[in-house]
């Protein structure tokens, strides 16, 4: 047997090693992740005196390169959630909209703040909100905790505010800012696809809208001392801004100059930084905090700490599989741009159906096809852009019961598992598929 087919074995058992380690027997992340790094390495005959050096720098190459975006985003969800932020969103959305239009004030009260919120706290700071809803419109509780839950899905598997997307883009040296805006026009596709196939799974099943006893009670929610829906709006969108200008400039070959002080607050960091800042101001209006940086982004480190140090050994495994050649080895063999996307679209949700996490099943994707961008016909600028957009399409498919995201949805929802695994799950499947379609189709025009 040659040396890279014993590789490629390895790599597929370690892979399975981490799925059952995580998924059966409830092992830390990254002590799987670390476990089967190591063993990867040994067992793959990289040199001993290499393996540790290899296993430190890639483990720490990958941090350096999300921390900031990372600690930062969690810190402009800290201020959203604890200032009402979130929560003006969210009334505003629904006044505008009216109550006759309950399921699509749903998907936009979830998808704006989810661009920065991670989905999981997103929905938990918006469930109370979309169980009133469901009580008030007399509107299916699974299908706008379905609608609601998928809009904050898929801006966190694609959006690089998140730590799947970011750490993929990462490990394949993906321009941030063009990436930014090309995930939140992507997400808009996928968001209305899983929106009409939730209310077509929804369809005559009879399910109860929640019991008005649930209800928190959005008419109550002006007397809050909630921010203005302008101030509320400023922590994510200004970034967004603010990487939009940067990329645009740079589209126009505008590089030097004046254009160099948009540029510098136009970097992701800076751009989120600039939001967290006015996430405190918000947060110092409305939320009797006055602004304290202290308590702001110790709560935040907390968050991010987890999320920070996961990804980071998900960088340390993706490291050693480079180092086997393995990458290298599966360009040759599905060579070709025609398929280049659509091998890390399937790979990605062959590991987010079987292990759950779409952050894992992102760093892993990213790790495995980075050697091969070249042979896929991805080694360019916007190759690399639309790699990391099939790898977050991927790691949509599909949300179910070994995703801790599917229990967030169906516990704060106070529904049954069988009603989510048939109008949520299932929206998060169509969601991945038509967002990838949509990414393959602009990639034709535009690579």
């Amino acid at each position: 047997m040659s040396s890279i087919a014993l590789s490629s074995i390895l790599v597929v058992l370690s892979i399975v090693a981490i799925i059952y380690l995580t998924s059966k027997v409830k092992f830390s992340v990254f002590g799987s992740l670390f476990a089967v790094s190591l063993a990867l390495a040994l067992g793959s005959g990289m040199p001993l005196g290499k393996v540790i050096d290899t296993l430190k720098s890639s483990f720490g190459n990958t941090l350096g390169g999300i921390s900031f975006i990372i600690i930062f985003g969690a810190a402009i969800a800290v201020c959203m959630q604890k200032s009402g932020g979130a929560l003006s969103i969210a009334s505003h959305i629904l006044k505008l909209a009216g109550k006759g239009n309950a399921k699509a004030a749903m998907a936009w009260t979830g998808f704006i703040p989810g661009l920065t919120i991670f989905c999981d706290t997103g929905y938990i700071i918006l469930s109370g909100i979309a169980r009133s809803v469901s009580a008030s419109s007399k509107t299916s509780m699974p299908l706008i905790a379905a609608i609601m839950g998928s809009s904050l899905f898929v801006v966190h598997c694609l959006v690089p505010t998140h730590p799947g997307a970011l750490a993929a883009a990462t490990a394949l040296n993906a321009n941030l800012g063009m990436l930014v805006l090309a995930s939140v026009l992507f997400a808009i596709p996928g968001l209305l696809a899983s929106y009409y196939w939730a209310g077509l799974m929804d369809k005559g099943q009879n399910y109860a809208p929640a019991e008005a006893d649930d209800e928190d009670g959005t008419d109550d929610l002006s007397q809050h001392n909630l921010p203005k829906f302008s101030h509320a709006l400023l922590p994510v969108v200004l970034p967004l801004v603010l990487i939009s200008i940067s990329t645009l400039l740079t589209t126009l070959g505008m590089k030097d100059g004046g254009a160099t002080v948009f540029h510098f607050l136009g970097n992701p960091v800076m751009a989120l930084l600039m939001g967290m800042l006015c996430g405190v101001w918000l947060l110092s209006r409305h939320g009797g905090q006055k602004g304290d940086f202290t308590k702001v982004l110790e709560e935040a480190i907390v968050k991010a700490g987890p999320i920070l140090i996961i990804t980071a050994a998900g960088g340390m495994f993706g490291a050693i599989i480079k180092e086997t050649g393995v990458g290298n080895a599966l360009g040759e063999v599905l060579g070709g741009a025609s398929v280049g996307l659509l091998v890390p679209f399937i790979i990605a949700a062959l590991l987010k159906t079987a292990q759950g996490s779409s952050t894992v099943a992102a760093l892993t994707t990213a790790a495995i096809i980075s050697p091969s961008l070249q042979t896929f016909g991805l080694d360019s600028e916007m190759g690399r852009v639309f790699a990391v957009l099939a790898i977050g399409a991927g790691s949509m498919i599909a949300s179910h019961a070994n995703d801790s995201y599917f229990w967030v949805v169906t516990k704060f929802s106070n529904i049954e598992m069988q009603q989510s695994l048939r109008v949520f799950s299932s929206s998060t499947f169509v969601m991945g598929v038509v967002t990838f379609a949509c990414i393959w189709a602009a990639s034709a025009f535009m690579l």
